[in-house]
């Protein structure tokens, strides 16, 4: 059996295997990769074994369903809606600004029992629209997170960020000082290029060392990707504890109560459909604190 698309404006995409992943979303992601590589995926009647072969609009696009069992997802209960406290940066009739409160997962996973964001933007909707995630932010970071309202408003916001035609800049408190107080970080994480740029905004001196609050702006979006590089030259991020100094932050949490990583999304610039966005997410509150605590004990 075989499944065909004419691509349009509508379900575009540029790479064979995004596009196969945003119109046929009942099939496995392993199953197209799959599919593709042995040759059971068609781009005008020709056969193609490129992931990122590049379509055009008007195209058409078969791909070969060879065991339905093996390559259909399973179907998955229907998400609930349930109420979730978060602060509404903008909102218009295609897509939803959030400030992501901190210790809130994405969606639901196996064990997950707080209630998500989708699940929390669900209810927000009331019906209204289906939302859908445009990026993500790890569980821990908070700030500005964009839900689209349609399948098609999704598809256009995720282009214009992996094609990293947004620029995002985050917030971050590190250890000690750095060396030069504005830069450029390059490295290789997960095996991928991490590019990153960054600008001290001010140091403090305290019983417990030199600490930095820091402007990024991220070029890439690879996991963890602020955290690990930062750690890398020395100056994690305060809070982490997967890649930074455990015994550091247990002092600054005794200190001055930071009970999480210093990281947040503060300010997200794109243009759509012809128009440009400056969204900024304030600081959430429990950090607030902790710079104001750091503040009030700097030594002079």
């Amino acid at each position: 059996m075989k499944k065909q698309i004419i691509v349009d404006e509508n379900n575009y995409y540029k790479r064979l295997d995004k596009l196969l992943r945003f119109n046929f979303p009942k099939i496995k992601l392993g199953s197209i990769f799959k599919s593709i590589r042995k040759g059971h995926v068609y781009v005008n009647g020709k056969k193609i074994k490129k992931n990122d072969f590049n379509i055009s609009i008007g195209d058409s696009v078969e791909i070969e369903i060879i065991d339905d069992k093996n390559m259909i997802r399973p179907l998955k209960p229907s998400m609930k809606a349930r109420p979730l406290d978060f602060e509404i940066i903008y909102e218009n009739d295609d897509f939803l600004v959030i400030n992501k409160p901190s210790k809130v997962s994405m969606h639901p996973g196996q064990g997950e029992q707080m209630v998500t964001i989708i699940e929390g933007v669900k209810y927000h909707a009331n019906d209204s629209y289906d939302p859908h995630l445009v990026h993500r932010l790890d569980k821990l970071t908070s700030g500005v997170l964009i839900i689209a309202k349609n399948k098609n408003t999704s598809r256009l916001l995720s282009e214009i960020i992996q094609s990293r035609k947004a620029k995002k800049y985050y917030l971050t408190l590190l250890k000690g000082t750095l060396k030069n107080k504005s830069g450029e970080l390059k490295s290789l994480v997960d095996s991928k290029e991490a590019h990153s740029e960054y600008s001290v905004l001010k140091e403090y001196e305290t019983n417990l060392g030199f600490f930095s609050l820091v402007k990024v702006l991220i070029h890439t979006g690879r996991k963890h990707q602020i955290r690990v590089q930062f750690s890398e030259i020395g100056n994690p991020v305060l809070g982490d504890d997967h890649y930074g100094d455990r015994a550091l932050n247990r002092e600054v949490k005794n200190n001055y109560g930071l009970r999480r990583f210093f990281l947040h999304a503060y300010n997200l610039k794109f243009n759509f459909k012809n128009k440009d966005y400056d969204l900024t997410a304030e600081l959430d509150k429990d950090l607030k604190k902790v710079l104001s605590r750091i503040e009030e004990n700097s030594i002079k």
